[in-house]
């Protein structure tokens, strides 16, 4: 990747928060690595975002929530940084 793109991507892990902690997703580690593949213009996000539901019920249903705001923040925030390119979490 280029340096320019790493710093839209780094940029960007800083501007989407947790909404429960208000700590950046680049503190909180919850991307593991982005790789970008140049033939389909695509950027894989490879996260544990999800796995780590608890099991009791209600607390799966809040922190399910919770994934799913932080998923599509990240994915409204790099779409606006690479408007060209796809976005795909894995």
């Amino acid at each position: 990747m280029k340096p320019e793109m790493i710093q839209k991507i780094d940029a960007v892990l800083d501007r989407v928060k947790d909404p429960e902690s208000n700590l950046p997703v680049a503190q909180l580690g919850m991307v593991n690595r982005i790789r970008y593949n140049e033939n389909r213009q695509t950027l894989y996000i490879f996260s544990e975002i999800q796995t780590h539901i608890p099991r009791c019920a209600t607390c799966a249903a809040i922190a399910s929530n919770i994934a799913f705001t932080i998923i599509r923040d990240l994915e409204k925030e790099l779409q606006a940084e690479f408007p060209d390119l796809s976005i795909e979490f894995i």
